[in-house]
């Protein structure tokens, strides 16, 4: 059974080549999944960010772009590995936005 995310085969109309300006957020986002999946102290690796991926429900997954899709399966595995709580991640991603809200991006 094909599932939401899988659309090898499918059409889809030509394929865009532009090269795509990164936002530093989504720098970021990547930056952390290579320390996270490489060397001798990784805590994942990339088919858990994968499954992740493919778990998502399938209006998150139509809704969420490429590196937010990275992000909330990010935020599933580290959670499910107890290397932070959802409540901690919640804790900490208010002070960030607050943070935010008063000082700008950084």
């Amino acid at each position: 059974m094909r599932r939401h995310h899988d659309m090898g085969g499918l059409e889809a109309g030509p394929v865009d080549l532009t090269e795509a300006a990164y936002a530093p957020w989504q720098k970021r986002v990547k930056a952390l999944v290579l320390l996270l999946i490489r060397g001798d102290k990784a805590q994942m690796n990339v088919d858990e960010l994968r499954r992740g991926i493919e778990d998502l429900a399938p209006k998150d997954y139509d809704r969420l772009g490429y590196y937010e899709r990275w992000t909330r399966s990010l935020a599933h595995i580290l959670t499910e590995k107890g290397l932070f709580t959802a409540e901690e991640l919640a804790a900490k991603m208010a002070e960030v936005e607050k943070r935010w809200q008063e000082q700008g991006p950084k």
